[in-house]
């Protein structure tokens, strides 16, 4: 069976009606000064962008323009307009390697997996297994069968809640979880702790949205059975010193679950690095399809857990005497799994693979650093959060309108951004919210497009008097 290469990037030798013009790989390309030091005045700015700070320099290692062309969703129009996809907290768009490789393998490797004789059942299962091993090298992992397949993060803590929490949590244990987390880190333990009778606590913030160390060392103790955290936030961008605050619940003898939804986009992780018991992440953030994600635990930890779900896949022999359980990670994926949907992760992590991750890293800072100056010349314009270590998330307020208009605003202009709670109300709540709008930005974003939306938000308040 052929495969397309799922490496080798392409520039589309057809331009695109309504965009600007972008690039060709390669081609030299005059690159704007490095943004003045403070206190020193700006450029003067161009007709409509009076106050906006200089873009960032582009890193010669790493080309947002180029790897731009390597998706088709973000050279269409909406309502008349290119598209500006600022969304990528929610979910990242696909390169067309990913949706190549998943029309490959429908239309001539579609198998169901593990059990077959033939010829199919092999290549299929073979794609299947090389996407696990990808995923373990993608997160640091020891081997492949540390990795096990769920939709996404959140069915990866419930993964864990049910099947290790059950065997390890009794009245009594605590459940450290900040105030930071999504709802998908929440409402897991708190339905766990009400089974077992633990308890689920909260670790507070600071002003600026870090969590609180202090508080933090003081609420572990003896009692604490679980650690469960973020490394990066969806609606601040924090970016916690996780490392540091595992190697604190270890010294308690606490297993510590990372959800990794957020930063696996963002730079490069290791998972034995950070000496996490388990690390979750989602594909649909990570450029790849949705309904794939992953779980890495730590393999002597995976071994001791219990099958949660029962089926298909996950048994040894079955008989009404006495069933026996495949080892692990098998025993973990009941039923048939999303085999295109690992496939398209595959494809997904040879994509970002082909690119310097570090170089990436300091392309979205810098693009960060831009934005936060550009977004602040908006009047009335409120960014929520300030720490200091952070992803491309910009979580803001605009005085005078709600979330939601706000976003309709943009979305007349193709920007798309998202408004609502955003599945962290104890985070929103920290800032005396119930709502806010969020821009968050991926490699593929680019300057310009920040000032575009901030063009817009400008125009709204001026339309508003």
């Amino acid at each position: 069976m052929t495969i397309p290469d799922l490496t080798t990037r392409q520039v589309p030798s057809v331009p695109v009606t309504g965009l600007p013009s972008m690039p060709q790989q390669g081609a030299p390309t005059e690159q704007p000064p490095a943004p003045a030091p403070a206190g020193v005045p700006e450029q003067p700015a161009a007709p409509g962008q009076a106050g906006l700070p200089r873009r960032p320099s582009v890193p010669g290692a790493y080309s947002a323009e180029a790897a731009r062309q390597d998706f088709p969703i973000l050279h269409r129009t909406v309502n008349g307009r290119p598209l500006v996809w600022l969304d990528n907290g929610a979910t990242t768009q696909k390169p067309r390697q990913v949706i190549e490789a998943l029309g490959a393998y429908y239309s001539a490797a579609n198998s169901n997996i593990h059990r077959g004789a033939h010829t199919m059942a092999r290549e299929a299962t073979e794609m299947y297994e090389a996407g696990r091993a990808a995923v373990a090298g993608f997160l640091g992992a020891p081997a492949p069968d540390s990795i096990v397949f769920v939709r996404g993060t959140t069915e990866a803590v419930n993964l864990v809640a049910q099947s290790w929490g059950r065997d390890n949590l009794g009245p009594g244990d605590d459940i450290l979880v900040p105030v930071l987390e999504h709802h998908s880190n929440i409402v897991p333990w708190q339905m766990i702790a009400k089974e077992t009778r633990a308890r689920v606590v909260p670790v507070p913030l600071t002003p600026e949205g870090e969590i609180d160390q202090f508080a933090y060392a003081d609420l572990l103790s003896s009692r604490t059975q679980l650690v469960a955290l973020s490394h990066a936030s969806n609606v601040l961008g924090t970016v916690p010193p996780v490392k540091e605050m595992t190697a604190l619940a270890h010294r308690y003898g606490a297993k510590v679950l990372v959800d990794g939804a957020q930063a696996v986009a963002h730079f490069p992780v290791d998972v034995q690095d950070l000496d996490a018991d388990f690390y979750a992440f989602s594909g649909h953030k990570l450029f790849a399809p949705t309904g794939i994600g992953a779980l890495y635990a730590k393999p002597e930890v995976l071994a001791d857990m219990r099958p949660w779900q029962g089926g298909g896949n996950m048994i040894d022999s079955v008989d009404f005497g006495l069933t026996t359980f495949a080892p692990v990670p098998h025993r973990m994926e009941a039923g048939t799994g999303n085999i295109g949907g690992v496939v398209g992760l595959l494809a997904a992590l040879d994509w970002l693979g082909s690119f310097d991750r570090d170089a990436i890293t300091a392309y979205e800072e810098g693009l960060m650093a831009y934005a936060q100056q550009a977004m602040a010349t908006v009047p009335g314009l409120e960014l929520v959060g300030a720490a200091p270590h952070r992803i491309a998330v910009l979580t803001f307020t605009l005085a005078g309108h709600d979330p939601a208009s706000v976003a309709e605003w943009l979305d007349r202009d193709g920007i798309a951004i998202r408004a609502g709670h955003h599945c962290a109300q104890p985070a929103l709540a920290h800032y005396g919210l119930e709502t806010a709008a969020r821009a968050s930005l991926a490699l593929y974003n680019t300057s310009e497009e920040v000032d575009q939306l901030v063009a817009s938000l400008r125009q709204l308040q001026l339309a508003s008097g």
